[in-house]
C-alpha cells in the first residue's frame, strides 16, 4: 500500500481539494485497496474545522464530495506513516522539512513536480475568487491522475 498525505498551509483550500480528488480518482479506478490518502496543514488554525465552502462548492460542481474532511495540523507520526508527503507550495515543503527527521522514511516534495514534473506552486486561492478556485480544482484534478499513473506503475 502506498500512502500520500498533502499538506498546505490550513489544511482548508488546496490540500483538501488534492486530497479528495486523489482519491476520486483512486475509487474511480478502482485502486483503494492501494492508497492511504490523507491531507493536512503546516498551521493548526482550522484544527477540526471542514474545508473551505469555496473548496466544497467547485469540487462539488465536478461530483467530487471533500465536505466531511477535517483540517488538521502536520503531525510527526505523519512522517512514518506516510511513504510520500507532497506540499502544495514551496513554502509547505520548506516548513514540512523543517520538520522531517532525516530517520524518517517518508519522502516530501513538490506536489506538481512530483504529479508532472512541473516546478510550480499550487496557487494558494484563500484570498481570491471563484476563478481561483476553479484553477486550484483543474490543477490538482490533472496532477492527481498524473500521480496515480507514475505510482502504479
Amino acid at each position: 500500500m502506498t500512502s500520500v498525505l498533502f499538506v498546505c498551509l490550513g489544511n482548508i483550500c488546496r490540500s483538501p481539494l488534492a486530497e479528495g480528488l486523489f482519491r476520486h480518482h483512486v475509487e474511480r479506478l478502482k485502486l483503494t485497496d492501494r492508497f492511504l490518502i490523507d491531507s493536512a496543514g503546516t498551521g493548526g488554525w482550522h484544527e477540526g474545522e471542514g474545508p473551505d465552502h469555496r473548496s466544497v462548492a467547485v469540487a462539488a460542481r465536478y461530483g467530487v464530495d471533500i465536505s466531511a474532511q477535517k483540517a488538521r495540523k502536520l503531525r510527526m507520526e505523519d512522517f512514518e506513516r506516510f511513504d510520500l508527503i507532497l506540499g502544495l507550495d514551496r513554502q509547505n515543503v520548506i516548513d514540512i522539512n523543517r520538520l522531517h527527521m532525516i530517520t524518517h522514511p517518508s519522502r516530501v516534495a513538490l506536489y506538481l513536480e512530483e504529479a508532472q514534473d512541473l516546478k510550480r506552486d499550487v496557487p494558494d486561492p484563500y484570498y481570491g475568487d471563484t476563478r481561483d478556485f476553479e484553477a486550484v480544482y483543474k490543477l490538482c484534478d490533472q496532477a492527481s491522475q498524473k500521480l496515480i499513473e507514475r505510482l502504479v506503475r
